[in-house]
């Protein structure tokens, strides 16, 4: 039996949400107390120790959180296979885009990238002109975004050779990466879409 998937209800979603936003809470505890335990005093370094590994458990519980409610759903199942086959595209991201961005795969690729924070979007006042930059959008998949463009930049054949040639353009690296985390959120959204997958000349979505 291979039944259709169907949307997902709305618990389902904010659930996935919520074990997404500890697991973030965790790791800037995480942080913090390693960042502590570089500069304590005898007297509290067993307890960051203690603390520090209960907090790498907690970690390692909500992912398999994650990758449980992830697996649960016929639709989110077949989203995250379908995406995590894409270089540079790992847990993390996959788990976001579905918890954060759940239009991905519904809309243009210029809506989706309004979405995720990375469209050159203008700072116009009356007759004056502004530099086009990337604001707004979600905050928190764009830092993700971000990660996943930049190991991209080195592993994905389309995306590295796409910032490389933006580079010998005279493009600042950090204008690169943002045209990067924009054509990679494209890619995927695409994917989505038409249920594509991943291939070196991937199916992006112009309109």
């Amino acid at each position: 039996m291979r039944p259709a998937p169907r949307p997902l209800p709305d618990e389902q979603s904010v659930a996935l949400a919520a074990i997404l936003a500890r697991r973030r809470q965790l790791i800037e505890m995480l942080t913090a107390e390693k960042n502590r335990l570089g500069g304590a005093r005898t007297a509290i370094r067993q307890s960051l120790t203690t603390h520090i590994a209960w907090l790498k458990r907690e970690l390692g519980q909500t992912d398999v959180q994650l990758t449980q409610a992830i697996q649960n759903s016929p639709v989110w199942r077949e989203k995250d296979d379908l995406l995590r086959r894409v270089p540079g595209v790992g847990p993390v991201l996959t788990t976001t885009l579905l918890a954060k961005l759940p239009e991905l795969g519904a809309l243009t690729s210029k809506q989706i990238a309004a979405l995720a924070g990375v469209a050159p979007l203008n700072r116009d006042s009356g007759t004056l002109r502004g530099k086009r930059t990337v604001w707004g959008g979600r905050a928190h998949v764009r830092a993700v975004l971000y990660m996943g463009a930049l190991v991209a930049t080195r592993y994905n054949s389309v995306i590295k050779a796409f910032y490389h040639r933006l580079c010998r353009a005279g493009k600042a690296k950090k204008v690169a990466l943002t045209a990067c985390m924009r054509k990679l959120v494209t890619i995927l959204n695409a994917m989505v879409k038409h249920r594509t997958p991943w291939r070196a000349e991937p199916l992006v979505q112009h309109a």
